[in-house]
């Protein structure tokens, strides 16, 4: 199953989550994503039949191997992104807007190399 913009979003979210907070419920995200609980209903339905993310019986979701490596990418692309964008001095409002969009756009073999020769 190939991920749209949005599902990628709701595995970052869940990633960043856990990092800060270890336990992450539907709640959480629809908070830091400021979308409606219906909205993560949603997609934590699709992500889970996908089978990128559990949600345990107290309701805490958990990001599985494929969902952790897919959040990963996504997350590094974006830290990657804010911080060539921040120092290059660009707003940062528009840093966050711009970071989000190319993490989803770019090619793993485009980020690669931009990543390689940037470092």
């Amino acid at each position: 199953m190939g991920l749209h913009t949005s599902g990628e979003d709701y595995l970052e979210a869940v990633l960043v989550l856990q990092k800060e907070k270890g336990m992450v419920h539907s709640v959480d995200v629809a908070r830091y994503l400021e979308v409606t609980k219906p909205s993560v209903c949603h997609a934590v339905a699709t992500l889970r039949d996908g089978g990128f993310l559990t949600m345990d019986g107290d309701y805490f979701l958990h990001l599985t191997d494929i969902g952790r490596e897919v959040a990963e990418q996504i997350y590094e692309k974006h830290r990657f992104f804010t911080e060539r964008l921040i120092a290059a001095g660009v707003d940062p409002k528009t840093v966050e807007a711009d970071a989000c969009r190319i993490e989803h756009v770019i090619s793993d073999e485009s980020f690669q190399k931009l990543k390689k020769q940037l470092m």
